[in-house]
């Protein structure tokens, strides 16, 4: 139980920690700690419940995955090797516990929003957003929130869910597994994918069938800072707030922030706040504040400490 005077819940462990690929990989096991050491030095950590990871079950992950490709990762968790799919994204021994524990941390966040226990929740090792039903993409195993988005409607009787993206690269794997729903409302800022991977995300996808308009793509061009972010960002507010969720799910990728080895962007930490501090708002404006955090991608260690300790301080309402 998350106690009355914290409203934010942090899930942080080994667990999810161990969501981390060998061999110098982009995606390293380093990733929660390097965050969760800033938190600590800057006194968050005081501030927020902290929560431990969950393992999902797998039938929470069927809700998004196919059986099939689930009993893969866990063949391939077992004899840690293969690949789980073009190439970015290579099994370990354990990957399947480690992926499960991503969304089942999300998972449980949700859960604990949905109790009353916290008003906001933030899970960094998560938001692996590239994972498709049928297979992994892009270093992502599982995809945390599309079992989520699905768990709220199949549990909670929650339709309409904003999905918000910030991450430098666009959520392919939400994007087409929702693209004909007209209660997903997503959102997705992100370098153009004419110069990124995985090359989606144009703005003219906005949907098909009753989705149509549902769904806001910004591509960003390589370079990209601060001020044109702050052009474009108005038009996702104003868009949710058109459409009114019942629940919001923020995925905050610090590859956005400049200096990133995989992307283009130039955007500051301080956006990270910024966007997280107005969902807030927006959540409360609705008569709900339920907002759950995602971490994202994000491969330079400076900026995964700096951007999701803003996303923390946007969570908690912090003006310093």
């Amino acid at each position: 139980m998350v106690s009355q005077d914290k409203q934010v819940a942090v899930t942080i462990g080994d667990e999810i920690a161990r969501y981390g690929f060998p061999d110098g990989h982009p995606f390293g096991p380093h990733r929660l700690g390097v965050f969760w050491e800033e938190a600590k030095r800057l006194g968050l950590d005081a501030r927020v419940e902290i929560c431990r990871p969950v393992l999902a079950t797998q039938e929470a992950l069927a809700r998004f995955h196919a059986p099939a490709y689930i009993q893969r990762v866990e063949a391939c968790s077992r004899s840690g090797s293969g690949l789980l799919d073009a190439g970015d994204t290579p099994a370990f021994p354990g990957v399947y516990e480690a992926a499960a524990h991503v969304v089942g941390s999300a998972l449980d966040g949700m859960e604990r929003i949905m109790a009353g226990e916290c008003r906001r929740a933030f899970i960094p090792i998560a938001g692996l957003h590239h994972a498709r039903p049928e297979r992994a993409g892009g270093f992502c195993v599982f995809n945390d929130a599309g079992v989520v988005i699905h768990t709220l409607r199949i549990k909670h009787g929650i339709q309409r869910v904003a999905y918000v993206d910030i991450d430098a690269h666009h959520g392919d794997g939400v994007f087409y597994a929702f693209e004909s729903d007209p209660e997903l409302i997503f959102a997705d800022l992100h370098q153009d994918g004419r110069t990124l991977y995985p090359g989606t995300g144009s703005a003219d996808e906005r949907g098909t069938g009753p989705a149509v308009g549902r769904k806001l793509n910004i591509p960003l061009p390589p370079g990209a800072g601060d001020s044109h972010f702050a052009q474009v960002w108005p038009q996702v507010v104003a868009f949710l707030q058109e459409y009114k969720p019942e629940f919001f799910i923020l995925q905050a990728g610090t590859d956005s922030i400049a200096g990133d080895p995989l992307a283009q962007l130039r955007l500051s930490p301080t956006c990270h706040f910024l966007v997280t501090t107005r969902l807030v708002q927006l959540a409360e404006s609705m008569g709900h504040g339920r907002l759950l955090a995602l971490g994202g991608g994000g491969y330079n260690a400076h900026n995964i400490a700096k951007g999701w300790c803003e996303v923390v301080r946007g969570l908690l309402g912090s003006s310093s």
